[in-house]
């Protein structure tokens, strides 16, 4: 019989590698039916892989509701040798602690893994065919059987760690890396603004020594993964002041974006300002964390009326992120524009002719270097003297 996988609802949020008496543990040829009973789902599987959001609060707390709820679908389901894998990026013990909490109250010998998902919004399948597979066990049995697992549904390279925990902090300590190195790009875009240098020209003579990769500064960082790990850490190694601190400064991007087109207006009351690029990256209709909205709602705190389009949202999305859908024509009465995103659209946007009574730009991205500006306006990016194309 070939073996199957079945994918529980995202309510009990499990995927799940079917088995049969008959069958050895693990698997290679793959079905996918789908059920909405999770417990069923579990007890017929060898594999159940856990892949459900994990959130950060504002006060610091996690948010983990659905994970409660994903292991009590498993305690309903567990069997003896069932493969526990949790895939959601936690903070650090969190794997062993739910896998003891399914052993405890199932009282069945379940078998436990962390194997953090490591793939970007619109990239999932070539990451998975790319990037190295993190593998972390409870014990030793348990690293071998979810080796095993991955080795048969991967053409990726399987990296044993040495723990669970050494697994969950790989995870967290990646992101956060891009998260603090992003952060001092932002702190060196300060210092270059301050002396008129192009900081992008720095960026490339420094990276060009291999021990240097330093990233590139911006508006700030969006997403499910760079503004939350971070805190995850901090969420149980709060006295972590690097990270605390380049959390603050990629958050107060927002603001310094703000500042300088009240700078330039003089005063934000009553102004008409165009926010461009509302998700959180360019080309991935997505909102967490977008740096988009908060300007506007930065801009709205500040007396001006806020404009915002995106090209993958709706006129009713914009509305609903309390801006005035830009239909895409000529508007006389916007002055400034704040542009969130790297979209193509805005790389080389006819900003003299939508805009013709525009003061400032701020290139939030670096990436408009090819617009067109009306005389006398200003592009503003951070780092980048006025008009110092963005490379």
């Amino acid at each position: 019989m070939a073996p199957r996988y079945s994918a529980a609802s995202r309510r009990s949020a499990c995927s799940l590698a079917k088995r049969s008496a008959t069958s050895p543990p693990i698997r290679s040829s793959l079905a996918a039916p789908a059920t909405i009973d999770g417990p069923t789902a579990v007890r017929d599987a060898d594999v159940a892989l856990v892949v459900v959001p994990v959130l950060v609060r504002d006060d610091g707390s996690i948010a983990d509701k659905a994970l409660v709820g994903a292991t009590e679908t498993l305690i309903a389901g567990a069997h003896d040798d069932l493969l526990v894998i949790l895939e959601t990026t936690v903070p650090i013990g969190t794997t062993r602690e739910l896998v003891a909490k399914v052993a405890a109250k199932s009282g069945v010998k379940v078998f436990g893994c962390f194997s953090p998902e490591r793939v970007l919004t619109g990239q999932t399948f070539r990451n998975l065919a790319a990037y190295p597979k993190l593998v972390g066990g409870t014990d030793a049995a348990s690293l071998a059987r979810a080796t095993a697992f991955y080795e048969s549904v991967l053409d990726a390279p399987i990296a044993q760690m040495q723990t669970l925990e050494a697994a969950e902090m790989a995870k967290l300590a990646e992101t956060t890396y891009r998260d603090v190195n992003i952060a001092l790009a932002n702190e060196f875009a300060r210092v270059a603004d301050r002396h008129g240098i192009d900081l992008s020209e720095v960026i490339r003579a420094a990276n060009s020594q291999p021990y240097s990769q330093i990233h590139e500064p911006g508006i700030g960082v969006g997403g499910h993964c760079i503004p939350v790990y971070p805190r995850m850490i901090l969420s149980t190694d709060g006295d972590l002041e690097v990270i605390k601190t380049a959390r603050a400064v990629n958050d107060g991007q927002v603001d310094r974006a703000v500042d300088a087109v009240e700078k330039q207006l003089g005063s934000l009351k009553g102004a008409t300002v165009a926010v461009l690029g509302l998700t959180y990256r360019e080309g991935v209709r997505e909102l967490a964390h977008a740096r988009g909205p908060l300007v506007a709602d930065a801009l709205r705190a500040r007396g001006a009326t806020v404009l915002g389009a995106d090209p993958l949202l709706s006129a009713d999305d914009v509305s609903a992120l309390k801006m005035t859908p830009w239909d895409g024509t000529a508007n006389v009465s916007v002055s400034a524009v704040v542009v969130a995103t790297a979209d193509v659209a805005y790389r080389t946007m006819d900003f003299a002719k939508l805009f013709p009574a525009l003061k400032v730009l701020i290139d939030g991205r670096n990436a408009c270097a090819g617009a067109t500006m009306p005389a006398g306006a200003k592009r503003i990016g951070f780092g980048r003297p006025d008009g110092v194309a963005a490379q």
